[in-house]
């Protein structure tokens, strides 16, 4: 079920993850199957983020290495990475009174050099990053005026504004109601079918079964299973990574998988999806 490391553009190899003398990941390897919308899942300091901050090359593995199309990616210069791929960070801070354009417009930085300075396509790049992420009316707004949600919603169209076909996003939809998530994934699910390969660390089971097309499922620092949502998200799998009683329908829209889960403990008979 794993992806062919060969076709992928990102990949970790045997790469042990910690902080000071802490591993959080041990020799772990996976590849981003190229085009894929790609969900990591799992408990809580699993893992997950760590992985995604080695594969943005802000975390230098201890062991083993992170390739970016066919080199470490430690050898690439940092502009010429996020020229390649755009992160959004779990925890995100603002400096002090930036307002939203001038927020969105830093996603143009690895654009920049001396010979070339700000220009007309930077300006559509802004303009459609806040378009697309609904924050167009917040443009001339300080950052730290916002609501989380906001935030979270500008943060998005920094990324956007990188153009990268690379996305990383490390819990995208933390702060936002229930409306404003499914608005976001699908949002991502459009810049998907546009192209772009998207990785995302994900908490809600449900939007990782209805968007991901390769689901990568971690518990204590490892890699439990990968593939497609319907080969990861089945009630056993659910129940051995979270340790939750669940049960796994068919979704009614999609026909993909639906975790159920059971209150205290209960178990339907003939589950098993």
């Amino acid at each position: 079920m794993s992806a062919p490391p060969g076709l992928s553009r990102l990949v970790a190899e045997g790469v042990t993850l910690g902080y000071g003398d802490a591993p959080v990941v041990s020799e772990l390897s996976v590849a981003v199957p190229p085009g894929s919308f790609t969900v990591i899942i799992g408990p809580n300091a699993c893992g997950k983020s760590t992985l995604l901050r080695a594969l943005s090359r802000l975390l230098a593995p201890t062991a083993g290495r992170v390739v970016l199309d066919g080199r470490t990616i430690s050898a690439h210069p940092a502009k010429e990475v996020a020229r390649r791929l755009g992160l959004l960070p779990q925890s995100a801070l603002a400096p002090d009174g930036i307002t939203v354009a001038d927020l969105v417009a830093r996603g143009r930085y690895p654009h920049q050099s001396l010979l070339r300075q700000w220009s007309n396509a930077d300006e559509v790049a802004v303009r459609e990053a806040l378009e697309a992420t609904g924050t167009t009316e917040l443009a001339t707004r300080p950052v730290d005026a916002l609501s989380g949600g906001q935030r979270q919603r500008v943060w998005v169209a920094m990324v956007l504004a990188q153009q990268t076909d690379l996305l990383l996003l490390d819990e995208p939809t933390t702060f936002l109601d229930i409306a404003h998530q499914v608005e976001l994934m699908e949002l991502f699910a459009d810049l998907h079918t546009r192209g772009r390969t998207i990785v995302a660390v994900l908490h809600d089971l449900n939007h990782a079964a209805r968007y991901a097309d390769h689901v990568v499922a971690m518990r204590d620092g490892r890699i439990v299973a990968q593939g497609s949502p319907r080969e990861v998200i089945t009630t056993e799998r659910v129940e051995e990574v979270y340790g939750l009683p669940n049960v796994v329908i068919d979704d009614p829209v999609t026909g993909g998988p639906l975790v159920v889960p059971l209150r205290g403990g209960a178990r339907v008979a003939g589950a098993g999806t």
